[in-house]
């Protein structure tokens, strides 16, 4: 297979990821899943949260993907398609966990539109403490937060929307 092929399936993949992403948290992580993914809305109290595991299932296609790829003659296309995943985990993990969680001590501070954008619309998600009523289940794409203060608004009778999100 072309590298050029290959990089173009990784590209795709991370960004049909986003769109897998919020489909996922907007139908499952705030529907039959939300009892997991509901410590994600409380404050944390340790180091790791039960919506941690979403990381691990997540991860399990990527690891299958790749050693399919590469140990088990599968397709190589399976294998820059794991990548792909894996490589959306990784920005995930890297503007979720780390820029707007700090769940990583650090000094940055978003200063591009686009950075200013998705942790001011993560924080509108997080105003919300019930699975009914949030805005915004994407991540590396975000509605402008005027937008998403209308929704909440509008919305304001179906959800617990906190004074102070995170």
């Amino acid at each position: 297979m072309s590298p050029w092929i290959g990089l173009a399936l990784f590209l795709a993949t991370l960004a049909g990821m986003e769109l897998f992403a919020w489909a996922m948290h907007r139908w499952v992580m705030h529907g039959p899943g939300w009892f997991l993914h509901e410590s994600h809305h409380r404050a944390r109290t340790g180091w790791f949260e039960w919506n941690d595991l979403y990381a691990v299932i997540f991860a399990v296609p990527s690891i299958i993907l790749i050693y399919g790829g590469v140990q088990a003659g599968w397709w190589l296309g399976s294998t820059w398609i794991g990548a792909g995943i894996a490589g959306y985990g990784a920005i995930y993990f890297g503007f979720h966990d780390v820029i707007v969680h700090q769940r990583v001590r650090h000094r940055y501070v978003p200063r591009s539109r686009y950075m200013k954008r998705i942790v001011q619309a993560h924080r509108l998600h997080h105003a919300v403490e019930s699975r009914q009523g949030a805005v915004s289940f994407g991540f590396l794409w975000a509605a402008p937060a005027d937008e998403l203060k209308r929704q909440l608004k509008a919305r304001g009778s179906s959800a617990r929307i906190r004074t102070n999100p995170d």
